[in-house]
């Protein structure tokens, strides 16, 4: 599989970048996860204001990015902006399962969007664009977005995820058994590096993750 990003992409945001990893993994119950995401669900009410997420600096570079590509980013938001103000104002994680859930544990602790999708369920290459107005877009429990001019990732069938919202298509299920994680900067690639190390630990952790390969874009 090779991910390409577009020029336009490139062009508006030169410090857009995707670290990527494929890992196996087991959906399993784990109790350590369930506790950690409740020690991050305290740290995240205690420690901000919902009014000062805007400002947290990678989130922020993010919303300057939506700015750069046309759309408001506080219609359209980031999908770990949406984390940071559903637990800043004491509201709880939504819990899937534990491969979708350390996903949410890996945004919130590199302050990333953060795409878990089943590799399976990819065909061909992956092609990461801004999406447009014929672009069909079905969001995860969110029925049909409006995805022109965000950045959007497509295989040889269609869009099948973005920095706002993933599609019932390339979703976590019981059989899951290979995925594909996104980490998406709009901060440069200084630390994907690290951040990959942390995501491929925390999927061997709660998962019994094993990295097959890893990629910077």
């Amino acid at each position: 599989m090779k991910i390409e990003i577009s020029d336009k992409i490139k062009e508006l945001t030169p410090n857009f970048y995707v670290g990527g990893l494929v890992l196996n993994v087991k959906v399993l119950e784990n109790e350590e996860l369930n506790e950690e995401i409740s020690n991050l669900e305290n740290m995240i009410f205690s420690k901000y204001d919902i009014s000062e997420i805007i400002n947290i600096p990678v989130i922020k570079d993010g919303r300057n990015a939506y700015k750069k590509y046309g759309k408001d980013p506080s219609r359209y938001r980031l999908a770990t902006e949406s984390l940071f103000r559903r637990l800043s104002k004491g509201n709880k994680l939504y819990k899937i399962n534990n491969i979708v859930d350390t996903g949410n544990v890996l945004s919130i602790l590199t302050k990333k969007s953060i795409a878990v999708l089943d590799y399976d369920k990819i065909i061909g290459d992956v092609f990461i664009r801004l999406g447009n107005d014929e672009d069909i877009y079905n969001g995860i429990g969110r029925g049909k977005l409006n995805i022109s001019n965000i950045p959007l990732y497509e295989d040889d069938i269609s869009p099948f995820g973005s920095c706002t919202s993933d599609t019932d298509r390339t979703k976590i299920t019981s059989e899951t058994k290979k995925i594909l994680v996104f980490i998406i900067s709009f901060s440069g690639k200084e630390n994907l590096e690290d951040e990959m190390n942390l995501a491929s630990s925390l999927y061997s952790k709660y998962c019994e993750g094993l990295e097959l390969s890893r990629f910077i874009e």
